[in-house]
């Protein structure tokens, strides 16, 4: 009797050992584990203020609707945005919202999150999964940002008069990420606005930037000293750094803001020299909010993983011109906030 027993307790332990075995250690186990949805947020150059302000509402706006969510920065490096989203995944992401560092990544991690069973959003910059179909879409309308940048650079380079002064020569600087669609689709649209205002296609010099400020700027700098007949700039670009790099290099050349008209796009670089009182060539800016589209890729991804609602294929956001005169009524109170840091 006492041996039987023992055979069986002996067996019985030697079974609780196999399961504990089996089972996934504590740390394997997601990040999220109080049952709540995990979102996360991967942006490509999360220092700009456009991306800090997009990963604050996301933030705050998943975890209000009773979600938890984390923040990445890709730092404009293509890998370390594609082992962000493996890195998400593994940590058992329900959706991700991404503002990719290269286009091309689209397909892999799109078919990473679609074997994942997560939902994946693009912020801003377009994507396509391994099918050529697009990934839903977060963000603004970029054709139609670039016509109304356009347009604004247009109406004050008409009336500064510059256009119909014979000891004036105008020039354009169109600061462009060429490999990005997004930014071409702006910067196209810039260039056709101000041409049909009356300068010379032949006047419209292409400045091929990465988006950060200083890329532009040490860009400009050689096309501006190649043209010294130009007398007067026009400056805009794919967004607001772009435009501030270039000011940079012009004032670096000895430009006066007085002979420069510069429209960001985004505003968030120009409202600050305007809130300074500061003389600068941001005559004008398209103000367009990280805050909205933050706020507006969390709410889509939390009714498409709470809700069962699918994802549009594209959610837009509004823009609107500002400049010295009205930005702090136009633009929303953390923005303004901004503007004077």
């Amino acid at each position: 009797m006492k041996r039987t027993l023992y055979h069986l307790l002996t067996v019985a332990l030697l079974a609780a050992f196999v399961l504990a075995s089996c089972a996934p250690a504590a740390t394997e186990a997601p990040a999220s584990d109080s049952g709540k949805p995990l979102f996360v947020v991967i942006n490509k150059s999360a220092d700009q203020q456009y991306f800090i302000d997009l990963q604050t509402s996301f933030v705050d706006t998943a975890t209000g609707l009773g979600a938890e969510a984390k923040k990445f920065d890709a730092k404009l490096d293509p890998n370390l945005g594609v082992s962000l989203v493996n890195d998400a995944i593994s940590a058992g992401a329900k959706g991700i919202a991404i503002t990719v560092p290269d286009q091309t990544i689209g397909p892999a991690i799109a078919k990473a999150a679609k074997d994942a069973g997560v939902v994946l959003i693009a912020t801003d910059d377009g994507i396509v999964d391994e099918a050529g179909n697009p990934v839903p879409f977060v963000g603004f309308d970029g054709k139609d940002m670039g016509k109304k940048v356009g347009e604004a650079a247009a109406k004050l380079l008409t009336d500064s008069g510059w256009l119909t002064d014979s000891a004036r020569k105008v020039g354009v600087l169109s600061v462009e990420v060429q490999t990005l669609s997004v930014c071409n689709d702006r910067t196209d649209n810039e260039k056709a606005a101000v041409i049909a205002a009356g300068v010379p296609e032949a006047q419209v010099f292409s400045v091929p930037y990465t988006g950060e400020a200083l890329s532009a700027q040490d860009a400009a700098g050689p096309v501006i000293t190649a043209h010294p007949e130009i007398t007067n700039w026009v400056v805009f670009g794919c967004n607001d750094e772009g435009a501030l790099g270039t000011l940079n290099a012009l004032a670096t050349a000895g430009v006066k803001p007085a002979d420069v008209i510069g429209v960001g796009l985004g505003a968030y670089e120009a409202c600050k020299f305007w809130a300074a009182g500061q003389d600068s060539g941001f005559k004008a800016g398209l103000f367009i909010s990280g805050l909205d589209v933050g706020k507006t890729a969390a709410t889509v991804l939390y009714d498409a993983v709470v809700n069962g609602k699918a994802p549009e294929a594209n959610s837009y956001a509004p823009t609107s011109i500002v400049d010295a005169s009205n930005y702090s009524t136009i633009m929303d109170p953390i923005s303004v906030a901004n503007c004077s840091k």
